[in-house]
């Protein structure tokens, strides 16, 4: 048995609809996952299971969710001791520890190539940074997310199935995968 983190990429259903984290819960067991348990209400979810390649659990995810709520929502699939090591290399940790809303990680199912942070340097206007690390790409946004030009260039269509965490968040995560 490991320990799996599980990101979905949004756990709104539609207008007014949205994902509870018990009924979330729900769905890990129902695929046999043990001793599931989420963190905050934004579709984060850990659990055991026998190991497997990632994307088969992915998958697995995916078509239960999708079953239960009537939507496909993409998750991202994580080892706990891949996501202590994620969390381990934030490049931008005095700013994570002054305002950890400010940075976040967009966690990719496939991997960023390197060029990737070049291509989004011209959408930092306003002092924002971002460094590719493993092949996730981490953001200072240097103040809140919501007014950067950055954050419209965070596409799926532009960068892959991915979605973002700030770093209260990966630091919260990281503490249940017990790192």
């Amino acid at each position: 048995m490991r320990t799996y983190i599980a990101l979905l990429h949004s756990i709104v259903l539609g207008e007014g609809r949205r994902v509870v984290m018990s009924d979330l819960k729900e769905v890990a067991e129902g695929l046999g996952y043990e001793r599931p348990r989420t963190l905050v209400a934004t579709g984060n979810l850990l659990f055991e299971a026998p190991v497997k390649p990632l994307v088969e659990i992915e998958t697995e995810l995916e078509r239960a969710f999708e079953k239960a709520f009537g939507r496909h929502v993409d998750i991202i699939l994580r080892f706990a001791e891949d996501w202590v090591r994620l969390a381990d290399g934030n490049p931008f940790l005095p700013e994570s520890e002054k305002d950890p809303s400010n940075v976040h990680v967009r966690v990719m199912r496939s991997p960023l190539e390197i060029e990737v942070q070049g291509k989004l340097v011209g959408y930092c206007s306003r002092g924002e940074r971002v460094a590719i690390v493993g092949g996730d790409l981490w953001i200072d946004f240097a103040g809140r997310a919501s007014g950067s030009k950055l954050l419209g260039a965070l596409t799926t269509r532009r960068l892959g199935i991915g979605t973002l965490r700030n770093w209260n968040t990966v630091r919260g995560l990281r503490r249940m995968a017990g790192g």
